[in-house]
């Protein structure tokens, strides 16, 4: 193994595990470089997966071990990319290490600084549903289960007092003096695999995201529903705690507009159907609607499961685009204007909660690393393939290829099969090389 064939991972979610497994497994040397302190990315917040109901963590966490374990795989959490130079088969890399306050080596995962840790903040990973302390690990199945400190509202680095953490701790893990590292790899090849956001669905105030407790995203409501989430898999109404009765999903919130994105997210109109036969599983008696304008329902077993949900659980599917979404100040409960289009008519109900489906977009830091790499990026900002029918992963510098919804929104199966593709690009090149 040396570093002439070695291939650089930038994302640490379900895409970049794969690509990373496919190359170590070829043996090929990885690196793989996460930004946060843990690799799994935003399957790892999920409760189940489509089309199967198979629990999500439970498919991602042996993954995730697998690659902390391989002897092939350098695994470079809570670091960046600052800076790329070369070509092909010698690219140069210069990677930021941000520091942990934690010793890695040390640090055994037991929890006991968290435990005695006095200051609480909201939880990321719950969507801020939840709270966590400010020395954490992000989810109990974390790789690495290593502790981080947030600075920003650890008290030692705000006040100077404290030190809770570093008294406790019967490794001796907790360091203060941590300092950002630099460290500079080399690779033959690249792959980016850094995933998209959410949709800014406040761009959409006639939903009353923001204003109304019991207006969720898709993804809040997701670790709702979750055992390991912030309610435990409770099912309950932010305003006062009860089960909702009747619950109703609007899908492109943000897609398929002119006024925001003109692209359709293709897993939303899944992932809400998922949604919906859980609640039905938690709450049998609750009466689940989805407001739809079209289903894109295109992948395997996708319209049977459509099918299951509507006619074995009964989801109703509605045929309309919600015009505005208003909370009565007494009840809290939400009335939904739509138009019907089947009956050309407006109409309005009412529901205890509403989840909002936003469209998936390219991150913020896209621009960033597209400029540390010299890659392209198409009119909405994902990162452009050299062509999406011939070399659907390629970019227009070699060496240096896409997959994941860095490159397009698309669900997990296709995230998996798009980076086993651009891991097999990147072992083409290499033994091109050689």
């Amino acid at each position: 193994m040396s570093e002439k064939h070695s291939v650089l991972v930038i994302g640490g979610g379900i895409a970049g595990i794969q690509a990373s497994l496919d190359l170590s497994n070829q043996g090929f040397l990885v690196y793989l470089v996460e930004r946060s302190p843990s690799i799994g990315g935003r399957m790892a917040q999920l409760d189940k997966t489509f089309p199967t109901m198979d629990c999500s963590i439970c498919i991602l966490a042996p993954k995730m071990i697998e690659c902390f374990r391989h002897p092939n795989i350098k695994l470079l959490t809570y670091s960046e990319v600052k800076e790329v130079k070369g070509s092909v088969g010698n690219f140069r890399v210069k990677i930021l290490k941000k520091p942990r306050f934690v010793d890695e080596n040390r640090c055994t995962g037991c929890g006991i600084c968290s435990d005695k840790c006095p200051i609480e903040v909201p939880n990321e990973f719950d969507m801020n549903l939840g709270m966590r302390k400010a020395i954490y690990v992000p989810f109990p199945q974390a790789v690495p289960r290593v502790v981080t400190i947030d600075r920003d509202n650890c008290l030692f680095f705000t006040k100077g007092v404290c030190k809770i953490c570093q008294r406790f701790c019967q490794a001796g893990a907790v360091d203060f003096d941590q300092e950002p590292r630099e460290a500079i790899l080399s690779a033959s090849a690249i792959i980016v695999a850094i995933g998209s956001k959410l949709f800014d669905v406040r761009k959409r105030s006639e939903y009353g995201y923001g204003r109304y407790k019991n207006v969720l995203l898709s993804l809040e409501f997701e670790r709702l529903l979750s055992a390991s989430g912030p309610t435990g898999g409770r099912l309950a109404r932010l305003s006062n705690g009860r089960i909702p009765k009747r619950i109703a999903f609007i899908q492109c919130v943000g897609s398929r507009s002119s006024k925001d994105v003109p692209f359709c997210s293709s897993a939303c109109c899944m992932y809400a159907t998922k949604e919906a036969m859980l609640i039905k599983e938690h709450e049998p008696e609750c009466e689940v609607y989805v407001f739809y304008n079209d289903l894109k329902v295109f992948g395997k077993g996708f319209q049977d499961f459509i099918a299951r949900a509507r006619d074995y659980w009964g989801v109703k599917y509605v045929g309309a685009l919600p015009g505005k979404v208003v909370e009565d100040p007494e009840t809290r409960d939400l009335i939904i204007w739509y138009e019907d289009v089947r009956e050309n008519a407006m109409k309005r109900t009412k529901v205890d909660m509403v989840v909002l489906c936003p469209a998936l977009v390219p991150r913020e830091d896209n621009k960033e690393i597209a400029g540390i790499l010299g890659l392209e990026l198409d009119e909405y900002g994902f990162f452009k393939s050299k062509d999406l029918l011939f070399a659907p992963v390629d970019t227009n510098v070699p060496g240096i290829f896409i997959c994941g919804c860095c490159q397009g929104p698309k669900d997990i199966s296709e995230s998996v099969a798009q980076a086993s593709a651009a891991a097999a690009r990147a072992a083409e090149v290499i033994a091109l090389l050689a």
